[in-house]
């Protein structure tokens, strides 16, 4: 933001209970703050003056209370698969980044809610940054505000962007409360419109965050698990030292009870001699037995000193048949967007780290199969 605008409110900030309350705080009535939150998220419009059912009088106010400003692309890069990944300036030399996949009957857009990420999975290149920040409400929405306007529309005028997942950087159940108003925003008619059933927040198991989901904004959900035991989990998944498998399972049959779909999915990279046994297989269908679900098996994708290789395509394949066999609905991610690091678990952007942690350490294949 410029020093001006730095003095005002950033309205990208509220969902539609908070943009009634700080109108209604300026005298304000509430269809006032749905005319402009309309404006702001459905046509894409920054500058209050271009809001032509807003009343003058209030137009006025706002150019001296309060500004609309997403964050600011930096990068655009589009991958030979028409993936498009863009890299956002959120400020103090730190930046994120989003992707946006094109299929035949969907478009999907991954947005990342923290500058960097403090859980550390050890095959995460996010988490190899460190971690700066939460980012606001208006950095998360903005990502999506900023998308729909740099994608455009499609020939008959709607949105490209059908589904959101919070699958970017960072863990979105630790930033919970700016999360939880950014997806107000994605599922309210006067703004994005998107059903529960087409926004995921994925999740690497923070249980009593997953229950406060359930209870203020049930949407899809995802369980990135990727082993299928405690001690392997509690190698590659840390903080599942503080939740094992047994708490974060009970978390997801409780999140069934209000979740807009009837199972939740679970992502699994698949590492090479690590995690991609039968025996693991065999391990996640009693694991699971009681949770309806259904599992998406990751390829790994690779970068620098990562220590991990991704498994070979026969066996994954493998892998899946097992779980196939067992009644469990199982697919393959393909991987998109690899050529400009766009692909799962490549999102680095830029993250000035706060926790200190100036190297990483690699686990050995050794110790993790130990």
């Amino acid at each position: 933001m410029t020093t001006a605008q730095e003095n005002r409110v950033n309205l990208l900030d509220f969902d539609a209970q908070a943009m009634t309350d700080w109108f209604a705080a300026q005298g304000e009535k509430p269809f006032r703050a749905r005319q402009v939150l309309r404006w702001i998220h459905r046509f894409g419009e920054t500058d209050f003056e271009a809001m032509t059912d807003v009343a003058k009088s209030l137009r006025a106010k706002l150019q001296e209370s309060a500004c609309i400003v997403p964050p600011n692309p930096i990068r655009d890069s589009i991958s030979t698969d028409g993936t498009r990944k863009w890299l956002f300036d959120v400020g103090n030399a730190n930046a994120v980044e989003s992707v946006f996949i094109p299929e035949t009957t969907r478009g999907t857009l991954c947005i990342s809610s923290q500058a960097g990420c403090a859980l550390d999975c050890s095959f995460c290149s996010t988490g190899k940054q460190g971690f700066n920040r939460n980012l606001t409400a208006a950095e998360i929405i903005g990502q999506l505000w900023m998308a729909n306007r740099l994608l455009g529309a499609d020939p008959d005028g709607e949105r490209i962007i059908s589904n959101v997942v919070m699958m970017g950087m960072g863990e979105p159940l630790a930033n919970f409360d700016n999360v939880v108003s950014a997806l107000n925003l994605m599922l309210d008619d006067h703004a994005y419109g998107l059903s529960r059933r087409r926004v995921t927040v994925s999740t690497s198991g923070i249980v009593p965050a997953m229950d406060r989901l359930r209870d203020a904004c049930p949407v899809a959900l995802a369980v990135s698990l990727h082993a299928p035991n405690d001690a392997l989990r509690d190698v590659l998944v840390p903080i599942n030292k503080k939740y094992p498998l047994v708490e974060l399972m009970a978390a997801c049959r409780r999140y069934l009870e209000r979740a807009p779909r009837d199972f939740i999915t679970f992502e699994y990279v698949m590492l090479d001699g690590v995690n991609d046994q039968d025996e693991h297989a065999r391990q996640l269908i009693a694991l699971t037995r009681d949770v309806p679900c259904k599992f998406n098996l990751i390829p790994f994708n690779p970068f620098p000193n990562s220590g991990y290789e991704r498994s070979p395509a026969p066996r994954i394949k493998r892998f899946a048949q097992i779980l196939i066999d067992a009644g469990i609905v199982t697919t393959t991610r393909k991987t998109r967007g690899d050529d400009v690091d766009a692909a799962c678990g490549q999102l680095a952007g830029q993250v000035i780290d706060k926790t200190r942690r100036t190297t990483r350490r690699t686990i050995s294949l050794t110790e993790v199969r130990s």
